[in-house]
Formats: structure tokens, C-alpha cells, sequence
């Protein structure tokens, strides 16, 4: 049962160490902000480019470069904020946008068929690049997130973004909320989920403007950034015993290829372990080039090539704040939004740190808000050898999903009694003002040492099971002890939501061997994504025959955890089982709309 966490589409991290700075954003911007304030139905958007010259990287073992170009969009007057939804997978996925009229918000329904997904704006980004004759070499459109990576504009705008840090791309994703802090900029950059192109090393002239419907829509000039892009090939060779720079731009300081210039916490053995970020600053200062792992679609927050989304192990870090103007704002920023610790501003969530010691008092389960249980359809759908060589066998392998719909997070913490190896495991209830007012003892939490786990797992999470064509069971996957983590943002629309969850991955979770308590927690809006892809988790179907059959995912299945309710626990998957042994082969029908495997 060695667990292995989901790998994540990464998404770059596009401002971080880029902070923006005042000077970069041109007058104008300034001189907005000095109007006098009027009622705005909605933001005033532009599009800037941060320097006017970029270096990128082009590597001769894999040629390709991508369009880290600097620019971001900007908003003024009012935040730019859209809700992103579906009812349900028989419904194709709708936006809103957050408008205001007199200081009031107001729902605004964008055009259908506007998005697709969650995964951000489509064609939202025009870029033509020219050569130094002139001549056009490059025209492409990008899709635009506005939750990258961004950074402030101006002294007053608020000190921290309201808003998460990236956009889903889980294929279940019930709702997301996607927006752009007054005073602030997001990145246009589309990151690794665009694809590289190929360029001979050598100077371009890009230009960057935004689609005609996307300025209809909100309302934008036409009016194109212009950044100067040079080219410069380089080669594993050159890493090899080299000390020195790679060339760069005019502008000392630049980074070459905006390499990831944060450094990610260490994912913990078996959760992502395979996708960290580079262990240093990179393409920071002259002294230092990208190497070729750094500068080609860097990894930062998000997820790998596979089906796992949503927060990674980085955050985009905001500029400091050096005028006096940070008092006054943090003051206006308390009043506006949430503080620490709070979630849409009617709750206070509890603190992740564990209590000292077992509960005290008589074990009881108020009438307040609880956590709802609720599984998503098994996806990343596969048959496997179970990552090793077992002879004359088969598994079918898949990632399950099981997250909080709210309205309170799922709480649990772990007591440990000296010298035992399990933990007794209690469920905490809070009141609206976040104090707790009871508990429940609910199953145990229990060591695991084995490599690619070395943590601390709730039993009776979940549980996984291959049904039969009739609904019966015909295998169960032994897996049902888990560390829980936020690894997906799965509905930030819904009440309660937590647009910043804490333990992301089990860097930050789960606890040490000589932990005497643990606190693991399910934020309301996320869930915890499992890869079954080893032998004991993915189900053995070395002789189970061919024939239509179900995946379930099952949360809470022996009730222990209390809920608001236990009727939406369960979440089937159809499959098509085929082939012969040794080369056994799985269809995945579409769920509704949803056509992902």
C-alpha cells in the first residue's frame, strides 16, 4: 500500500522573485489612480509589459523557447473577479463576472461558451513576433489565468491578493473563482501550459495585445505591449564544467528564460515527490544563467503532465510594502476582507497546529456547521503493471478524489499515548466565531514507515471498489488510510470556501515519527486527490473478465466522520475491461460532458 500522490500540471510561478515594480507600469497608471473615485460597473483593464527587453533561452538538445515575455494585465478602480461554475457534469461550464454599480456587487453573465474549462481564458493573449528585417515570423494566441502569479502596482493597493493562486484543471471541477486585485497585475504568461516555439537564436520584436471579444467584453483599449526578445542557444554541454554567465539582455539583473526564481518547500517522499522546483534561485542576477531543468517551463505552482490541480507548493510572493502608507492599508485591508485565520469573512477557521493534549469533557457532536463529504469520479484511467514487474499480472490504476463541500473544514487531530504506534483520533466542531464547542472520538491515525509514505494516516478516509456491471463488488482496492492534504481547489464558489488552504501538500502536513500529535485538515472548496497505481491500492484484475464495470469512490465509509450529509459520499466511474492477459485494455466512456479519462 505505498502511497504516492498525484503528480500537478505546473503552472509557472510568473511573478514571484519579478516583483513589479511602480516605475515599470508608465505614468498613465499613476495618474489613474489619482482621479477622482466615481461608481464603477467594472475594472479598468490594460495590458503593460513590465521591461522593454527580455532574454530567453533556446537549448540545442530540445529546441524550443517559451514566451516569458513580461506582460501582465492590470486592474484598476475595482477588482476584476469571475466565477467560473457548472450545475452539474450534465452542464456545460458558465462565467460571471463581479461588477459593481454604487459600490454594490452584482453577477454579470459573460457570453456562452466563453470558457470551456476552468483551466482559465482561451485566446486571450494575440502575440506576433517579427525578426530584425521586419519580417513576421510568429503569430499565436494564448489562454490567460488570471490567478498567476502577480504583484502590486501601486503603494496603496492592498498588501496581499484576495484571490487563489492558480486555476483548476481537475476534469471534475465543480467551481472556481478567478480574479486580479485592484491595483495589482497578473501575468499573461500561459506557462507550461503553453508549448515552446522554435526560434534561431538572434533579436524579435513581440508584440503582445489582447483579443477583440475579450476588450469588447470588459471593456479594454486596443492597445498592443512591445518588448524586445533576444534569443540565445545553449547546450548541456556548456553546463559541464562552466562557471560563467550565458549572454543576457542589456538590462542587468534580467531573468534569462524567467527561470522559477522561488524555491519550493520539499515535497515529502510519495506526495509529488518527482515534480520540486529547483533547490535555488534561478537566473536571479548576472553572476548565475538558467540552466536548461530551470529555464524551460519552470516549476512552480500547479501540477505535472498528468490529472492532479490546484495549489502547489508555491506562492506568488507580493512586493513589499516600504511606504508608510503599510499601516494605514493593512488597517483598510482588515476592514474590506478577511484576516488571518478567516475564510469568506462570516467564520473564523481553526489554526492548523494540533491541541497539546486529548480533549477534555464529555465527547458531543453540537447542532453547528459541518463538513460534507463528497467524491469525484475516478479519473486518469489506466491499466498498469503496478510500477513493477509482477509477472502474469494486471492492474487497472486511476486517481480518486474526495473533497469538502462545506460549509465547515473537516478537522481531525491524532493523540498519541508513549510508546504506542497509533493514534486515537478525534473530530472537532467550531461554532460560527471559530471556538470549538465539541468532539467526537472517530477511528485512530496510524504510523506508516515505508518509503514514499513516512507520515502519519487517518484510517477509513475513504475506500475504493471495481463494481460489477450489476453494482456488486468484484474487487477492493486496499487502500483506506490516508495523510489528508488540499491538493485540489475543486468548488471556491461554494460557502465557506478557503481560496488560501495551508497544508498543500505533505510538506505541511501529517507529522514526524516522533510526533505526539497531528492535526490533519480538509479545507471547505478543496479535496485530496490519491493515485492507486501500486499493487494493494490499484485494483489486481489479473483474472477478472472482460465486461462493462464501475469504479466507486467511496468517502467516510464507516460513517465515523459526522457530515451535513452522508447521501453524496459515493461516486461512480464507467469502464470497459478488454484485451487478453498480459495486455489487458480499459475504455473510459465520457461522464456527461466531461470526456477525460
Amino acid at each position: 500500500m505505498t502511497r504516492r500522490r498525484t503528480t500537478r500540471l505546473r503552472r509557472t510561478l510568473l511573478a514571484g522573485t519579478t516583483a513589479i515594480a511602480v516605475t515599470a507600469v508608465t505614468a498613465g497608471i499613476v495618474a489613474a489612480a489619482q482621479e477622482p473615485t466615481k461608481a464603477a460597473k467594472s475594472p479598468r483593464l490594460s495590458l503593460v509589459a513590465a521591461t522593454t527587453s527580455v532574454t530567453l533561452t533556446s537549448w540545442k538538445e530540445e529546441p524550443g523557447v517559451y514566451l516569458d515575455l513580461g506582460t501582465y494585465l492590470i486592474a484598476e478602480g475595482t477588482p476584476l473577479e469571475l466565477k467560473v461554475t457548472r450545475k452539474s457534469y450534465k452542464d456545460p461550464v458558465a462565467i460571471t463576472q463581479t461588477v459593481y454599480e454604487s459600490g454594490k456587487a452584482k453577477a454579470k453573465k459573460l457570453p456562452t461558451g466563453t470558457v470551456k474549462d476552468f483551466s482559465g481564458l482561451p485566446g486571450f493573449s494575440e502575440i506576433t513576433l517579427t525578426d530584425k528585417a521586419g519580417k513576421k515570423v510568429l503569430t499565436r494566441s494564448e489562454s490567460f489565468c488570471p490567478n498567476n502569479a502577480s504583484g502590486r502596482v501601486r503603494p496603496d493597493a492592498p498588501s496581499k491578493s484576495t484571490y487563489p493562486e492558480s486555476c483548476p484543471t481537475n476534469p471534475f471541477t465543480v467551481g472556481s473563482v478567478w480574479g486580479i486585485e485592484k491595483g495589482w497585475a497578473a501575468n499573461t504568461y500561459a506557462g507550461s501550459y503553453g508549448e515552446p516555439v522554435q526560434l534561431p537564436a538572434g533579436t524579435y520584436t513581440a508584440k503582445v495585445g489582447v483579443a477583440k471579444k475579450y476588450r469588447d467584453m470588459f471593456g479594454m483599449a486596443d492597445k498592443a505591449a512591445t518588448v524586445k526578445v533576444t534569443v540565445v542557444e545553449r547546450s548541456d554541454e556548456d553546463e559541464e564544467g562552466s562557471t560563467g554567465a550565458a549572454p543576457r539582455s542589456a538590462k542587468a539583473g534580467e531573468h534569462a528564460g524567467h527561470a522559477a526564481g522561488h524555491q519550493a518547500p520539499k515535497a515529502h517522499a510519495g506526495h509529488g515527490a518527482d515534480h520540486q522546483a529547483p533547490e535555488a534561485h534561478a537566473g536571479h542576477g548576472p553572476e548565475h544563467a538558467p540552466s536548461r531543468a530551470e529555464a524551460a517551463a519552470p516549476v512552480t505552482s500547479g501540477a505535472g503532465p498528468s490529472y492532479n490541480v490546484g495549489h502547489g507548493p508555491l506562492k506568488a510572493a507580493p512586493p513589499a510594502l516600504p511606504w508608510a502608507l503599510k499601516k494605514k492599508q493593512s488597517a483598510l485591508s482588515q476592514q474590506a476582507r478577511d484576516g488571518g485565520g478567516q475564510t469568506d469573512g462570516s467564520r473564523q477557521a481553526p489554526a492548523l497546529k494540533p491541541l497539546s493534549k486529548r480533549p477534555a469533557g464529555k465527547p458531543s457532536v453540537p447542532d453547528v456547521p459541518k463538513p460534507d463529504l463528497r467524491s469525484l469520479p475516478a479519473y486518469g484511467i489506466t491499466i498498469s503493471d503496478g510500477d513493477r514487474d509482477v509477472p502474469g499480472k494486471d492492474y487497472l490504476a486511476f486517481s480518486a478524489n474526495v473533497w469538502n463541500a462545506g460549509p465547515a473544514q473537516l478537522v481531525v487531530d491524532g493523540f498519541r499515548s508513549p510508546g504506542k504506534d497509533k493514534m486515537d483520533a478525534y473530530q472537532y466542531f467550531y461554532d460560527a466565531k471559530g471556538k470549538q464547542v465539541g468532539y467526537t472520538p472517530t477511528g485512530t491515525m496510524e504510523w506508516d514507515p515505508r518509503p514514499g509514505h513516512v507520515h502519519w494516516h487517518f484510517t477509513d478516509f475513504a475506500s475504493y471498489r471495481l463494481l460489477k456491471a450489476d453494482k456488486k463488488e468484484a474487487v477492493r482496492s486496499g487502500k483506506e488510510a490516508f495523510c489528508l492534504a488540499n491538493t485540489d481547489a475543486i468548488d471556491y464558489t461554494v460557502k465557506n470556501a478557503n481560496w488560501h488552504p495551508y497544508n498543500t501538500d505533505l510538506a505541511t502536513a501529517c507529522g514526524e515519527e516522533n510526533s505526539i500529535s497531528v492535526r490533519e485538515v480538509l479545507d471547505v472548496g478543496s479535496g485530496d486527490t490519491y493515485t492507486q497505481d501500486l499493487p494493494g491500492q490499484s485494483f489486481d484484475i489479473t483474472g477478472v473478465p472482460n465486461g462493462t464495470y464501475y469504479i466507486q469512490v467511496l468517502a467516510n465509509p464507516e460513517k465515523r466522520l459526522k457530515e451535513t450529509d452522508l447521501k453524496n459520499n459515493s461516486a461512480l466511474r464507467k469502464i470497459v475491461l478488454g484485451g487478453e492477459p498480459g495486455k489487458r485494455t480499459v475504455k473510459v466512456p465520457a461522464h456527461d460532458l466531461v470526456n477525460a479519462n
